[in-house]
């Protein structure tokens, strides 16, 4: 098999060093629009089908914000190259110790490293607050890319909605993951330690 030298077409890593991850604000929504609406117009990862707009793109980070949970992007050379963040997994009360995440990766920059950067700094966020368990809902089952990033980060494959979606012109399925975050179930959680903004 030829080494990632010998196969220039092919992702290779960029040192972590270069990756920069930081809060977004609100000057890099039109990257983020960016990317964002490259991934729905063109991609099985989102099932939206319209790009939202940057007002709705500001709304959506405010609400993120608004529940103490983090918005992120990733950074090479002062460029925004990728963006994650992470919200309540389902709206009832008994749902808000869990957290789904969403990572996007800007065109041809998957495979480097970025969405694993953002994914941890993500992840350590959410530890570091009274969330419990965080879920992944990959779109696509053919998405191996997402569902390996997330193997790598801890979480575990728990289920499948077969042919749950339709989207450029095609059926799709979604894949489950879960990883517990802290103390997981292990431990009743802190009321006390819960936002109150999501009272």
């Amino acid at each position: 098999m030829p080494s990632l030298a010998e196969c220039p077409s092919q992702p290779s890593a960029i040192s972590s060093s270069r990756v920069a991850i930081r809060a977004a604000q609100e000057r890099d929504l039109e990257t983020i629009q960016e990317i964002y609406a490259h991934h729905v117009l063109h991609g099985l990862a989102s099932f939206e089908t319209v790009a939202p707009s940057l007002e709705e793109l500001a709304a959506r980070r405010a609400a993120v914000l608004d529940l103490g949970l983090p918005f992120l992007v990733a950074e090479i050379d002062a460029a925004v190259v990728g963006y994650c963040y992470a919200t309540c997994y389902r709206p009832r009360p008994a749902y808000r110790y869990t957290v789904e995440d969403s990572v996007y990766v800007a065109p041809g920059m998957a495979g480097r490293g970025i969405g694993s950067r953002l994914l941890a700094a993500l992840i350590d966020h959410c530890e570091r607050g009274p969330w419990r368990q965080m879920v992944a809902v990959i779109g696509n089952s053919d998405n191996r890319g997402s569902i390996a990033l997330h193997g790598r980060m801890g979480f575990e494959p728990v289920g499948t909605f077969r042919a749950i979606g339709f989207k450029l012109g095609g059926w799709l399925d979604t894949v489950l993951m879960q990883r517990a975050l802290g103390q997981g179930a292990l431990t009743p959680p802190d009321d006390g330690s819960y936002p109150s903004a999501s009272a």
